[in-house]
């Protein structure tokens, strides 16, 4: 374990560069997964479709898969990005479809009869979502949101294969350099856990506080 005494350092720096990607790829997959779960119980059967797409396609497409086609393949029609950049586009479109079905969920969760008293006042279908259904559907979905966030903590060691220097990045150098795998892995896996677990910590913490306020 030496050798990750002496690289604490490096992987102080790489969790930095991890926060960095998670909190980046979380914000636009809220933002875009909120977006496509509002298309999805609208009335408007095109914004379905799209929302369909969106989900069924990326969700199903594994994001290593997605990665190396969007790093590698948008170069061949002259569009680049660095590293990091691809990583953080690639994860926000992927981590929104769960997004979408989480936040799906919690709408489909808000009693039908509160959308009826909206519509009898005579609220738009905008003003019904913004105004009464999702501050519900999204109290309700705390800790399944919660769930995909820490998911995107150890989804995000994708981007170490493209050469991004998170924390598998940082490894994977260290490995190739000194080739003791086994205490350098390990010294990766405490990293996340480091990471993972105070968010489960907050997560908790915030459901509770949403649970008394409802």
């Amino acid at each position: 374990m030496q050798i990750v005494l002496d690289n604490l350092g490096g992987y102080g720096d790489a969790m930095v560069v991890t926060v960095e990607l998670t909190l980046l790829s979380f914000v636009a997959a809220f933002i875009i997964g909120v977006v496509m779960a509002v298309f999805r119980v609208s009335p408007v059967a095109p914004l379905r479709a799209v929302a369909t797409f969106w989900v069924e396609t990326l969700r199903n497409t594994p994001v290593i898969v997605l990665l190396f086609l969007f790093f590698f393949g948008l170069t061949k029609v002259g569009v680049r990005y660095s590293a990091f950049t691809s990583a953080v586009i690639v994860l926000s479109a992927y981590t929104s479809t769960f997004v979408a079905e989480t936040v799906s969920s919690g709408i489909n969760s808000v009693a039908k009869g509160q959308a009826e008293a909206g519509r009898a006042l005579g609220l738009t279908f905008p003003q019904l979502l913004g105004l009464i259904v999702l501050p519900q559907a999204l109290r309700t979905v705390v800790a399944p949101l919660g769930s995909v966030f820490i998911a995107l903590i150890k989804n995000s060691a994708i981007a170490g294969f493209f050469t991004v220097l998170d924390i598998f990045g940082f490894a994977e150098r260290l490995v190739n350099a000194n080739a003791q795998p086994a205490p350098i892995l390990a010294g990766a896996a405490v990293a996340y856990l480091i990471l993972s677990l105070p968010a489960g910590w907050v997560v908790g913490l915030l459901e509770r506080r949403v649970a008394i306020k409802r």
